[in-house]
């Protein structure tokens, strides 16, 4: 049972996140979990015990504001120990966290604001020169002269907001907004609620790029999310006292299963600084180096595919790259808790087939906020990953992706809503983003671009303007300008983006 206290005192055992702060503050005490090297902000460090004292003072005044079981409260943090105390709050009275980037430009963050039904949202002020109440107030021009009382078109879910720091507009709350209400809940109240948190609670929602031009949010429930931080803990060998850097933001997949979530468990200290790897090759479908390896998980697995949907990597090989399968580590071995095969049309395909991996198993997402389970799952349960694997005897290889999704520097990038962003500059009549393949990225982003008739385009200002709305991840990083007849179509009246990838490859001498 969920709410059995004699399963509060072992982080091993844990199946809620409200049961393994508990544990872990039992267990490691004052042992440092977390700590942040600041470049523009100061140090800091947690200990497991504060952590416990601070997410509980903060989740009691959620609480005392109506959040409660299911609400959902985006934040943006990175790499912290604000961050862990933001997403511990948030889960342990069995609301719904949603993190979003540091990354995130304003026309991005509305696009998650509305696609997530946030209620409620908690920013860091600055981090790294960025000031992200500015950043709302771009995205959201009401906010500059509105009250707190909000009611946004944009955002029509969203009723509070939360920062720090001097000169906040009246549209957003100091944290004492909630740091002052939490009196009014008590401590024995808020066990009463965590002991009602289950392990089919969704626990948390991870935005990414979808294959449309939407964002889409992958929900996972606080059972699997601790079922998977117990086999990684395990599986990576991690101890008491060891000092973990955390190269990933914890704000997607990579940081949050494979670095924050394990540590807590072991007692292990995170160690963050302001600024992550996120254009780093570790990444499930990318190349990885020897070097690589050494800093992540300790190199001691040869991990293969893994996804957001899937809460971090489900395969692994005996060697970290077969001969001529340079991408990722062949799949010899999958991980505790899912079904893994190879398919075309639903059925396994024969050795020496080419086709989909698709998976299935308690660690998998039960779906995507707002999308057909049938958009993503087979009919016997199955997600389609949209990697493509050879099945060679026992062992599978990834051979790359199916469909139009770009996966470059450890990241997804959908082309249309580059496109989207592309086609509203001045001069450009059309835009098609593609992936091509690359040694160090694993996809770089390009883009082939029609100009306006009697546009001359300027691709050094156009990159300098993409910049300015998408996170740099996303924009292209080569450009070739083609005419409105060269743009190659399907018969079925579609653009046939193979036939712009060759395109674009040739024409950049990367054939």
């Amino acid at each position: 049972m969920s709410g059995d206290k004699k399963t509060w005192d072992d982080p091993k055992t844990a199946t809620t996140m409200p049961q393994l702060l508990h544990a872990a503050a039992a267990a490691y005490g004052d042992d440092v979990a977390i700590t942040l090297k600041g470049e523009t902000i100061p140090d800091d460090e947690i200990t497991f015990r504060d952590l416990d004292r601070k997410s509980a003072a903060l989740a009691r005044g959620l609480l005392a504001r109506g959040a409660g079981k299911g609400t959902r409260i985006g934040f943006i943090y990175g790499n912290s120990p604000s961050f862990a105390v933001m997403l511990a709050a948030i889960s342990r009275i069995g609301a719904i966290a949603i993190p979003m980037s540091t990354l995130i430009k304003s026309n991005e963050l509305v696009r998650v604001l509305r696609q997530s039904d946030a209620a409620g949202l908690i920013v860091q002020r600055k981090l790294l020169g960025n000031d992200y109440v500015e950043r709302l107030c771009e995205a959201l021009p009401e906010l500059r002269g509105g009250g707190a009382d909000l009611r946004l078109a944009q955002a029509p879910y969203l009723r509070w907001i939360v920062s720090q720091g001097p000169d906040l507009p009246a549209s957003v709350h100091d944290m004492s907004y909630l740091s002052d209400a939490a009196a009014t809940v008590s401590e024995e109240l808020l066990l009463e609620v965590e002991s009602e948190v289950h392990t089919t609670d969704q626990m948390i929602e991870i935005y990414t790029s979808g294959s449309m031009a939407l964002p889409k949010g992958v929900k996972h429930n606080h059972g699997p999310v601790m079922f998977r931080a117990h086999y990684l803990t395990a599986k990576t060998g991690l101890e008491r006292g060891r000092k973990a850097p955390a190269t990933l933001p914890m704000f997607w997949v990579g940081g949050f299963m494979m670095s924050l979530m394990p540590d807590l468990e072991a007692g292990a200290t995170t160690l963050c600084t302001e600024g992550t790897s996120t254009n780093s090759r570790i990444a499930m479908g990318s190349v990885l180096s020897e070097e690589d390896l050494k800093v992540y998980a300790g190199g001691a697995v040869n991990w293969g595919l893994g996804m957001t949907e899937t809460i971090g990597p489900y395969s692994y090989g005996d060697v970290l790259r077969a001969p001529g399968y340079p991408l990722c580590a062949p799949m010899d071995h999958f991980a505790d808790g899912y079904e893994v095969r190879v398919a075309v049309d639903g059925k396994q395909v024969p050795d020496g087939g080419t086709g989909e991996v698709q998976i299935r198993g308690y660690p998998v997402t039960p779906g995507l906020h707002k999308v057909e389970r049938s958009e993503h799952f087979e009919p016997d349960g199955f997600y389609r990953t949209g990697d493509m694997g050879l099945v060679e005897g026992g062992r599978v290889h990834f051979v790359g992706r199916n469909g139009d999704m770009i996966k470059t520097a450890s990241s997804n990038v959908s082309p249309a809503e580059v496109e989207m962003e592309m086609q509203q500059l001045e001069g450009v009549h059309n835009a098609y983003v593609v992936g091509l393949p690359d040694a160090e990225r694993g996809q770089l982003v390009a883009a082939a671009v029609v100009p306006r008739d009697g546009a001359t385009l300027d691709f050094d200002a156009i990159q300098a303007q993409l910049r300015k709305v998408l996170s740099s991840y996303k924009v292209p990083r080569a450009y070739v300008q083609i005419t409105r007849e060269e743009v190659p179509m399907l018969h079925s009246n579609k653009v046939a983006r193979r036939q712009i990838a060759t395109m674009l490859a040739e024409r950049l001498g990367r054939t």
